[in-house]
């Protein structure tokens, strides 16, 4: 008899997932001694464990258990200090089963909880405790809560130095107090005080609030009051909100425009329904940067990132710059691409920063003397991001359309099919991008500067000739830096280039010769040079080459075909418009 079922999925019988057998039955092992080599002493409570079980789910201990110290001997006790039993024991049962009931623990039993994840390197844990507290708390209920002053102080710390504990500094102060009235003595009040931000204070609530406490010195008060006074305002150590991965540019966090005109359009979510008459927001481009588009948040946020959407109905390119402050008075450029030309989505990352205020100032426009927003989006990422000189370093392809990315110069019978990503699919007739030797070049505009070190091309191949060229970055498409030079060489198929960084929004390839006929030829552009795509997709390639080397490598043999200059010249009607862009991939 058959055990198949026509409507059960074939991984519901071949795949066996007992997972939740394991952690029932580890964590059955919790409470009793079986087994056990290890007790832990928590407020004089003793919790029996499996060193070898705590040893794989947790470096700390790891290191602990099996680190050559004392705690490494069998059967050995270990006292933990400043540690909750309660929170440990959560902790424990986490370790063996792989989970953690957050809803039925108190606050303050969530907070040490929060603060033995932190000790211990648990990131995972600490990242879904805190999105837990996050929904269920708020600062001002945790320092006026009376849990607040049975915590740890190791939690108490960890919780308040962040710069994401958004409360006021006069609250946490108060806060604070009470916790020293109750719990702490001599140093301890001291360190436990070390965390205020006396600087974020006024001068006011420092003499009438902080002063009659004595819990801090005269010395403190008065190194407090020259911070602030000689210290320019977005160097002071302020506190934002946070939270990672989510758009805080939204009316439902508060945000609004301040400052230019149309303001309605720019937070209204709306990214795709613009024209020449609606759907952006806008400000005059003047000489002395006075105007600007300004966004107010809805309180002070951590952020590291924001993108805008330039209005790109037609080809025009902007300059901008980006500055964000707490008070409106002090600015700090975050980005700076005021000599650059840019255009459509621009994906922008800096270091984080709090911020209650953003204006983004147009500098230059193409056509015109005024400056067109689409979209703004601002938040905190935890996703990694390397700059140099103030400019991404891409490590993913950015010369694709999907990042914006456009040939604005050259002759193709597919718009853009040096960025569509097919490096399979062409022949004779199509699939790729030409100019005529010794007349126009083939332009790829990237939608914002970024730092390029390497680009990727592929020759037309499908024969055996070669061809000669060289490759230019620009800005501004003015000044042209030359970073390749293959003019003397024989270049077919695969050409992988590595050069020195350089800043750059536009690409120019120049082909020098052809070995079959007067037109250059390029199949596929990427920037930067994605190497694992090549064994991705199939297609033939190598591994990386030396710095400044061409790496070249044939197709597979394709049917042949007769004819005298293959891939032929392009006709009369495809040739380039006198705006050097074809009909074909004009803006």
């Amino acid at each position: 008899m058959s055990n198949s079922h026509p409507l059960r999925p074939l991984a519901s019988v071949s795949e066996i997932d007992h997972v939740h057998l394991l952690s029932e039955e580890l964590g059955a092992l919790v409470p009793g001694e079986d087994y056990s080599d290890v007790t832990f002493i928590v407020e004089e409570k003793r919790f029996p464990a499996h060193r070898v079980i705590l040893a794989a789910r947790c470096h700390y201990f790891r290191a602990l258990l099996y680190g050559g110290m004392k705690e490494s001997q069998p059967q050995v006790e270990v006292c933990l200090e400043e540690t909750r039993a309660e929170a440990f024991s959560m902790l424990l049962q986490y370790l063996y089963t792989g989970r953690a009931s957050l809803s039925s623990a108190r606050e303050e039993v969530l907070l040490d909880f929060l603060g033995l994840a932190h000790r211990y390197g648990l990131q995972p844990l600490e990242d879904s405790t805190s999105e837990f507290l996050r929904t269920v708390l708020h600062t001002h209920n945790v320092l006026a809560s009376d849990g607040f002053l049975t915590l740890s102080k190791t939690a108490l710390l960890t919780v308040v130095r962040r710069d994401s504990f958004a409360a006021s500094e006069k609250e946490i102060f108060q806060a604070l107090c009470r916790w020293c009235r109750q719990n702490g003595e001599g140093t301890t009040t001291q360190e436990v005080m070390s965390a205020v931000r006396l600087p974020l204070m006024s001068l006011t609530e420092m003499l009438n609030v902080v002063r009659p406490s004595g819990l801090l010195s005269p010395d403190d008060l008065l190194d407090a009051i020259k911070t602030r006074s000689e210290s320019r305002d977005m160097d002071l150590s302020y506190r934002g909100m946070l939270i990672p991965e989510e758009n805080i540019a939204t009316m439902k966090h508060g945000a609004q425009v301040v400052k230019g005109e149309l303001k309605s359009a720019l937070l209204d979510g709306d990214t795709q329904n613009y024209d020449l008459d609606h759907g952006f927001s806008r400000h005059p481009i003047e000489d002395d940067g006075r105007a600007g588009i300004q966004v107010k948040l809805g309180q002070p946020f951590i952020i590291n990132h924001i993108r805008i959407l330039l209005w790109d109905r037609d080809s025009r390119s902007y300059s901008y710059y980006i500055e964000v402050s707490m008070d409106e008075l002090d600015w700090v450029r975050v980005v700076d691409h005021s000599k650059y030309l840019c255009r459509s989505w621009q994906n922008l990352y800096f270091p984080a920063r709090v911020c209650r205020y953003v204006r983004i100032v147009g500098t230059h426009n193409t056509v015109n003397k005024v400056f067109h927003l689409v979209a703004f989006e601002c938040m905190f990422t935890h996703r990694p991001f390397i700059l140099e000189k103030g400019l991404l370093v891409p490590s993913e392809n950015v010369a694709t359309i999907s990042a914006c990315a456009s040939v604005i110069e050259g002759v193709s019978r597919s718009r853009n099919a040096l960025l569509n990503g097919d490096t399979r699919n062409y022949d004779w007739d199509s699939g790729y991008t030409c100019h005529q030797l010794g007349s126009g070049a083939i332009v790829i505009q990237l939608a914002q500067p970024y730092m390029v070190g390497s680009l990727r091309l592929l020759l037309w191949d499908c024969d055996e000739r070669s061809y000669s060229y060289y490759v230019e970055l620009s800005t501004n498409q003015q000044q042209w830096t030359r970073v390749v030079d293959r003019t003397k060489v024989a270049c077919r198929s695969w050409q992988t280039l590595r050069f020195e960084k350089q800043p750059a929004s536009f690409i120019r390839i120049v082909g020098t010769h052809n070995t079959a006929n007067e037109v250059f030829h390029c199949v596929h552009f990427e920037c930067p040079a994605q190497l694992d795509t090549e064994v991705k997709e199939g297609s033939p390639g190598q591994g990386p080459s030396e710095p400044g080397s061409v790496s070249q490598q044939n197709r597979p043999p394709r049917p042949s075909r007769t004819h005298s200059l293959l891939p032929s010249q392009p006709s009369q009607s495809s040739q380039p418009s006198s705006s050097s862009s074809s009909t074909h991939t004009h803006h």
